[in-house]
């Protein structure tokens, strides 16, 4: 009988049936299931996978997949309001054209004398966030806002030599998971509730809640709800007065119209600069950052990388490098505090690309360009009936709740509705935030236009009062 020819799978690499052979040998096994031997058996799949044959063909495999891709329905030919954590801001073409320049999308782990271009852009764009957040030093961009939260409360706990973290309860709950999980089992979690009337911390919880094991109070100023809490100077005097400190997390775009957070007494400042010029992306455009003031006690415990500027051995020259390097795990991978891999360096120079071409004065008016638009589309939605508008007699920047409940309609068929005619409607929180109801968070921004936003409430008007 003819021996049945080896199917060699085109997407999988080495996977020749000589070229294997050759590998296996090299490392001195006899065969691939030799490598996974440590597996109980119990866990092992036995079966066959129920995939697709593969497309031979690259030409054919291409087109397969801009089939599927087309099945997407993205923020260009749709109206979005999305909110929750990734915002659809203008982007201005200068930021593409910079983050796609060649010295700095394949500039990978460069040192100064080889890549001085990255490090001073690097330096300009932490010297801008640290004006807009009047704090002395910021860090090279880590993966996103989860992260930069849980390393600051990271932080936090070996300075204070304390194991507990108070987290408002308003906290965008996908951003909890990820500090859940960075955070355990070396600091552990507490939350402290929200007031239903306010969407601010409610201060007698965090009174009876704070203790000698706190490390720091974590909250967010705008909230994911979009409230903006003035009780700042409070919280932060309840973590000071109890020796913990005061961690607060922002959207770096609102801080041309709000107080840094520096200003009421925060210690650690953090949040994500994907409003800061970089598209809405599926999994990528974010970047979190950190900043604290200039003393030592809080530069050190740092695991990022931080670029400075010093003077060179040639006079009116000016060098850019690391700071304190020996602290991270880039210098030493066993004992360092945290481990930090590949980070999101680009998008810090998007950033600092964006904060420049702004300036002070530009920021300002988009902040207020925001808190207008986002302030006459809260009025607009509050005129539909069976629309209610959450935490009336608080301030909100950027982002806000829409009820739906009195229309007796659920987000998920609101959202269908309005899709129909082309609009993206607000991220439903009904399940993650069931004290609220049924809910969604709305995002209003620089790029909506007054007719956008009429259009929107035409259609919310049709879906919950006019559609049968």
């Amino acid at each position: 009988m003819e021996e049945k020819k080896k199917f060699v799978h085109p997407y999988i690499p080495n996977s020749v049936p000589e070229i294997k052979a050759k590998m296996l040998k090299e490392i001195g096994v006899k065969d691939i299931d030799s490598l996974y031997e440590d597996i109980p058996e119990s866990l092992k799949f036995k079966g066959e996978l129920n995939l697709p044959k593969p497309m031979l063909s690259e030409y054919a495999l291409e087109r397969h997949v801009m089939q599927i891709l087309a099945k997407n329905q993205t923020c260009q030919e749709n109206l979005s309001f999305l909110g929750g954590d990734c915002w659809q801001h203008h982007v201005p073409a200068i930021c593409d054209e910079v983050n796609r320049r060649s010295e700095f999308l394949t500039a990978y782990a460069g040192e100064p004398y080889e890549d001085h271009g990255r490090f001073q852009s690097l330096f300009e764009y932490a010297s801008m966030m640290g004006e807009l957040l009047e704090m002395d030093v910021v860090n090279v961009p880590t993966y996103d806002w989860g992260q930069a939260a849980s390393t600051a409360i990271r932080m936090a706990g070996r300075i204070t030599s304390r194991n507990e973290i108070l987290i408002a309860k308003s906290i965008s709950p996908d951003r909890l998971k990820i500090i859940s999980n960075y955070c355990n089992p070396v600091v552990s979690i507490k939350l402290v509730e929200y007031d239903l009337k306010t969407g601010q911390l409610d201060l007698d919880d965090l009174q009876a809640k704070i203790s000698s094991k706190t490390a720091g109070i974590y909250f967010e100023n705008p909230s994911h709800l979009g409230t903006i809490d003035g009780q700042g100077q409070i919280i932060s005097d309840i973590a000071h007065k109890n020796g913990a400190l005061c961690i607060v997390g922002t959207d770096p775009i609102s801080l041309g119209v709000l107080t840094p957070p520096i200003n009421y007494g925060a210690d650690i400042v953090c949040g994500d600069v994907q409003s800061l010029g970089i598209h809405m992306q599926y999994g990528g455009g974010l970047a979190g950052y950190i900043a604290t003031r200039d003393e030592e006690q809080y530069v050190m415990e740092y695991p990022s990388r931080l670029f400075g500027i010093t003077h060179t051995s040639v006079e009116g020259e000016w060098g850019f490098g690391d700071v304190t390097y020996e602290r991270t795990s880039f210098h030493d991978r066993v004992d360092g505090k945290e481990f930090i891999g590949t980070c999101s360096a680009l998008w810090g120079i998007t950033a600092g690309v964006y904060l420049a071409l702004a300036g002070p004065q530009g920021m300002q008016e988009l902040g207020q360009l925001i808190l207008q638009k986002s302030q006459y589309a809260m009025k607009r939605l509050s005129e539909i009936k069976g629309v209610k508008i959450p935490f009336p007699n608080s301030p909100h920047f950027k982002e806000f709740v829409v009820d739906f409940k009195e229309s007796n309609k659920t987000v998920k068929q609101v959202n269908k509705s309005l899709l129909k005619k082309g609009i993206f409607g607000g991220k439903d929180i009904s399940a993650e935030f069931q004290e609220l109801g049924n809910c969604a968070v709305y995002c209003i921004t620089e790029i909506h236009t007054m007719e956008d936003i009429d259009r929107l409430v035409q259609a919310l008007d049709e879906c919950l009062n006019k559609e049968k």
